[in-house]
């Protein structure tokens, strides 16, 4: 794609799309945000995603809202395990059918590439020792299913005219101005930054394919550049092998990376015990010149010195804001949503 091209990011204003945007932008793409803003105020530190923005539900997209774009990139979803158990519905309607919407309306307005933010959540407890994209899908919650249903019907849609790309992200971890600290590596470091501790409550074997929130930005930027016939229809695993680790080699990394820090192993009944170490192997083929800059060590070390830069304390770290499931159930019940998870107030549409 040329530099002047015009895209659109839905949940621009969430922990993956306040990284991108940014990034996007300094590589002369012109952006325009849609995002319904659950977490316009859930900023940690400086915020740079300064862009036209659209502020709309995903479920109600209009076809005007698709007109004059060459690509979108699509990250917006309900976006980890405990909200999709808490209402089905919401998971369904949002991360599912508001997919297969958008997707509609982008054929329709003729914008031929699409990229969708998948998800290896969806391989599960798979039984393969390594899950490539040809493996069986063993989604085990409702998150994982509707990135199944997801991929499925953009798949029905896709044809000469119309050419999604399904962007099968491990679990993303590294510094955001939508900071969370719901994700692995960062609830980790977060721990040991202000308790001086690292618990683990499984048995620390479970798989996890970890990857930096910048890395992920910039293979997305990649997919919005590589030729079409490389990757039309296509999923991929994102990410290289160094990248697979178990969950007790994360909590090492994040207690390694704060001095004094300690790692406590307490298995619990009911801990998490998904798994699935993935096959990175036809990404690297597919693109051999792309290089992920980042470890997890690194990007432990840099969570690390931004927390001191911010002198990040407990209550930070267990802020409401930081935890996409207390921050939804904090809007319902403070009546700015209703049981639809919709605004009761209508939101500022910015275009």
């Amino acid at each position: 794609m040329t530099e002047s091209s015009r895209i659109l990011i839905t949940g621009h204003n969430g922990y993956l799309g306040s990284v991108m945007v940014p990034l996007l932008q300094r590589s002369g793409y012109e952006v325009t945000g849609l995002d319904t803003g659950y977490f316009r105020a859930c900023t940690l530190g400086v915020d740079n995603t300064g862009v036209p923005e659209i502020t709309k539900d995903v479920r109600a997209i209009e076809p005007s809202d698709l007109r004059g774009y060459d690509a979108v990139i699509h990250l917006a979803a309900l976006s980890n395990d405990p909200i999709g158990n808490l209402n089905a519905d919401w998971t369904r309607q949002i991360n599912a059918e508001g997919t297969l919407r958008l997707a509609e309306m982008a054929k329709a307005a003729g914008i031929r590439r699409f990229l969708f933010s998948s998800s290896c959540i969806m391989y599960g407890m798979s039984e393969a020792a390594v899950v490539d994209e040809t493996a069986p899908l063993a989604p085990q919650t409702e998150y994982a299913r509707s990135k199944v249903v997801a991929e499925e019907a953009l798949r029905a849609l896709a044809d000469d005219g119309f050419s999604p790309v399904y962007c099968r992200n491990g679990t993303v971890y590294g510094l955001s101005p939508r900071m969370r600290f719901d994700t692995v590596l960062n609830n980790f470091m977060g721990s040991a930054f202000t308790r001086g501790r690292v618990e683990v409550h499984s048995d620390g074997t479970p798989w996890r394919p970890v990857v930096h929130v910048q890395d992920v930005a910039r293979y997305f930027k990649l997919m919005l550049e590589a030729p079409l016939q490389d990757i039309h229809n296509e999923a991929f695993n994102m990410g290289v092998e160094s990248l697979n680790l178990q969950v007790r080699e994360i909590a090492e990394v994040a207690a390694e990376a704060v001095p004094g820090a300690e790692l406590i192993m307490v298995p619990q009944p009911g801990a998490d015990q998904r798994t699935y170490k993935a096959d990175f192997s036809k990404f690297s083929r597919t693109f051999p010149d792309f290089e992920f800059q980042w470890t997890a060590r690194r990007g432990a070390q840099e969570l690390y010195e931004a927390f001191r830069s911010i002198a990040l304390r407990y209550e930070d770290f267990t802020d409401k804001r930081f935890t996409r499931l207390r921050w939804l159930g904090h809007l319902i019940e403070a009546g700015k949503l209703d049981d639809e998870l919709r605004w009761r107030t209508p939101q500022l549409c910015i275009a």
